[in-house]
């Protein structure tokens, strides 16, 4: 009878421990689920610049690349010092610390461009590499505006659609401008509002003198500036308008990026 106990007792120890185990393990795929989840809608977040529209809306920011579809500001932004870089950014050394001259073409009008990688070799070595991999070429220019204070055409989404690219982000800003002012020919990134690591693919040339204030995380990236083209570029690019006469939309006919060559 003792031997007949201590089976019984044995068979409901190891049913115990398997419970546990599968407990345990039901728990893991749960957990996994959601982390699953969050990576997805953290992907579905894009990169967005908030703005300030003067003289259109007096207490709302204007995102600059994921307009709506960004996240909700906070009082807690990433410090902007924390570097952050994906495996797929290029190293900050592929700038050189150096000018970097080229062309932009887009709809057929070409702008020469003039980047500086030593005022911002992290942004300036992901447009670099970018260039050299071949990836703007075809991409949409998504956004563009045509407030007071506030013109710019924003460009270099994966999907032309103005969301983020979450494997391809970094930070700090660099090089953003002290009083706020983007004088017309700046080039510059766009990122996620109140979030300084949030660099990606996207950048908006400005076409005419533009204040962008700056929010939580501080200012914009400036890469570089338009060096020539920038009168065709505004007569036959920019005159394209804005859907439904917006001061701030998609444009009324598609507007894309042909080449960005740089040496």
């Amino acid at each position: 009878m003792a031997t007949s106990k201590e089976q019984k007792r044995r068979v409901r120890d190891y049913r115990a421990r398997q419970d546990v185990h599968e407990h345990k393990r039901r728990r893991r795929v749960r957990d996994n689920i959601f982390a699953v989840l969050a990576v997805v809608v953290a992907g579905a977040v894009g990169t967005a610049v908030t703005l300030h529209v003067q003289g259109q809306r007096d207490d709302e920011l204007a995102a600059l690349e994921e307009e709506t579809q960004t996240t909700e500001p906070t009082d807690t932004a990433p410090p902007e010092e924390d570097v952050v870089v994906t495996d797929a950014v290029p190293d900050a050394s592929l700038a050189e610390g150096r000018s970097w001259n080229g062309s932009l073409t887009i709809n057929g009008v070409e702008l020469s461009v003039e980047l500086d990688g030593a005022a911002a070799p992290q942004a300036v070595s992901a447009l670099v590499g970018s260039s050299q991999d071949g990836y703007y070429e075809g991409k949409i220019c998504h956004r563009l505006t045509d407030s007071d204070d506030f013109k710019l055409l924003q460009c270099g989404s994966l999907a032309g659609d103005g969301m983020g690219d979450p494997d391809f982000q970094y930070g700090p800003i660099e090089n953003a401008p002290q009083d706020d002012v983007y004088p017309a020919g700046t080039i510059a990134m766009a990122r996620q509002s109140n979030n300084p690591n949030s660099n990606g693919h996207q950048f908006f040339v400005v076409y005419e003198d533009t204040t962008i204030p700056s929010d939580a995380a501080g200012g914009y990236t400036v890469v570089g500036t338009v060096t020539d083209g920038l009168e065709q570029f505004i007569d036959q690019v920019v005159s394209i308008g804005i859907q439904d006469a917006a001061p701030d939309g998609p444009p009324n006919e598609e507007i894309t990026i042909e080449s960005l060559l740089l040496e």
